[in-house]
């Protein structure tokens, strides 16, 4: 039996605040524990992360991936499609894929801010399980593309235009599989303290808040020469 929106809703808040609680009981310690800067010229908040945590996160259910497989270093973004810092944010993400073939992005949902976005990220994981990583990364520069609230049905509606019934779509979302992926992602997010969207976790460093594009592109180069945000 295919779940109503307000099921989904339901569940998404009850998702959202299970996990916001475990941010603030697992939270790493972020800081300047190395010196960087963003676009702006503010100091980014950033974090060494336990290994045996960042290990993990390759294994995570539904993570939507964009760039070669085989690449030597992996940028993951943590966000919530209704942060107003992740639509800028996404934009970035999307031209730094664009010039860098090299690097490799992983997108995981970490839906904090409202029971509407857990419903949007259950919808984009629906869309990865169904049509895969390229149709999961076109459908996340969509809705991060458009103004406004995103909500499940919004979600629904563009899924729609990928070429799935958006009665399929919904009833993916609804499933036990993509409650999970989403649980397990979120967790990730609490366990690595990563308590603002959008953050980032990229080599063995957790960065709080969007750098800018510049700065995000520096700190990609620098991981690959010497395993820091900045050498």
């Amino acid at each position: 039996m295919v779940l109503t929106r307000r099921h989904l809703i339901a569940a998404a808040a009850a998702g959202a605040a299970f996990s916001a609680g475990l941010g603030r009981a697992a939270a790493q310690s972020y800081g300047q524990r190395v010196p960087v800067t963003g676009d702006d010229g503010r100091a980014v908040a950033n974090s060494i992360l336990p290994g045996e945590i960042t290990g993990q996160i390759p294994g995570l259910r539904g993570v939507t991936y964009a760039g070669p497989r085989e690449a030597q270093t992996t940028l993951y973004e943590f966000f919530d499609f209704n942060c107003p810092y992740c639509r800028k944010a996404a934009a970035d993400v999307v031209a730094l894929h664009d010039s860098d073939p090299d690097l490799r992005i992983g997108l995981v949902n970490n839906p904090i801010l409202s029971p509407q976005s857990a419903q949007a990220a259950k919808v984009m994981l629906g869309v990865q399980r169904k049509l895969g990583s390229v149709a999961a990364w076109n459908f996340y520069r969509t809705l991060l593309s458009k103004p406004g609230r995103i909500d499940g049905p919004g979600a629904l509606t563009a899924a729609a235009t990928l070429g799935i019934p958006q009665a399929e779509v919904e009833e993916i979302a609804d499933s036990e599989e993509v409650r999970l992926a989403l649980k397990s992602q979120m967790r990730m997010a609490a366990d690595l303290g990563l308590y603002a969207t959008p953050s980032y976790v990229l080599g063995n460093s957790g960065i709080l808040g969007h750098p800018g594009a510049n700065a995000m592109a520096k700190m990609v180069a620098s991981t690959r020469r010497c395993d820091r945000l900045a050498c």
